[in-house]
This record gives structure tokens, sequence and C-alpha cells, in this order.
């Protein structure tokens, strides 16, 4: 069993910045790999990042490229996602995942409650 929450969630100007967390509670964290997805208002869940169990390997979504970087650190059971050049349409709630989402069909087996990022024009 894991238990996800995020934070780090907020208002920024447009071309701005912000860092999500994700704390992981349970022992197999290392195992599971990780992700964000973000669903805007009116449209479903995305699928935004994710990162392999030891963190070699990360996958993003295009419309993300060059602007988000994931991370996971493994001792502190965490998951980061890194956002930068924010615009409006990257305004969404952002869902900690994890499980078997590295490559399609990503179906989570768990996910954070989820953390409101609003990107102002």
């Amino acid at each position: 069993q894991v238990q996800l929450v995020e934070s780090g969630g907020g208002l920024v100007q447009a071309g701005g910045s912000l860092r999500l967390s994700c704390a992981a509670s349970g022992r197999t964290f290392s195992s599971y790999a990780m992700g964000w997805f973000r669903q805007a208002p009116g449209k479903e869940r995305e699928f935004v990042a994710a990162i392999s169990p030891s963190g070699a390997n990360s996958y993003y979504t295009d419309s993300v490229k060059g602007r988000f970087t994931i991370s996971r650190d493994n001792a502190k059971n965490a998951v980061y996602l890194q956002m930068g050049s924010l615009n409006p349409e990257d305004t969404a709630v952002y869902y900690c995942a994890a499980g078997p989402i590295l490559q399609k069909p990503r179906r989570p087996n768990y996910w954070g409650q989820g953390t409101q990022v609003t990107v102002s024009s």
C-alpha cells in the first residue's frame, strides 16, 4: 500500500516556475514507477511525466518537454516536478501517481489527492 501527498501548488504568473513535491508512505516506494498527471477544468486527466523506480529514465508528454523536469529521491520517499516557463494552459489540478505508468496504457495503482496549479496571464 502506498499513500501519496502532494504539495507545492499555487498561483504563478505566466513565465514563472513552481516545484511540486509528492511524499509517499510505504517501504516499497523505490520499487514503483512514479509520475504526475493533471486535469484541467472540463478536460480529462492527462499524463504529464513519469520516472522509473531507479530514477534512470524519465518520460514526458510533448507539451511539457524542455519545461518540466521530474526527479525522485528514494531515500526520502519523494518525487518532484520542477515546472518552468509556465503558461495558462498548464493550469490544472496536478496528481501524483504510482504504478505501471512508464508506457501506455498508463494505469496507476495509487493516486494522491491533487494540488492546484494556476497560471495567470
